[in-house]
């Protein structure tokens, strides 16, 4: 577990205040666009119970990668 995940763990006041902020940030109209722009790519792909990821190169581009490969990455394109 990572330490923010032990974090709110250990915090539970902590936690509900960040998953009220998250909630609210989640339902701006930005955030709704980016969703709905990821799930049709990630139709468009074909990426459904698969075990892949849409992974994203430094220059934009996308690609299916192992999920565990793409996640293990954490962010280091």
């Amino acid at each position: 577990m990572q330490k923010t995940a032990r974090y709110y763990a250990r915090n539970p006041e902590a936690r509900k205040k960040r998953l009220k902020q998250q909630t609210e940030y989640e339902k701006k109209p930005e955030r709704r666009r980016n969703r709905t722009k990821l799930a049709m790519l990630n139709r468009k792909m074909g990426k459904v119970g698969d075990n892949k990821d849409v992974s994203h190169r430094k220059n934009g581009s996308v690609f299916l990668e192992k999920q565990s490969k793409n996640r293990a990455r954490k962010g280091k394109a």
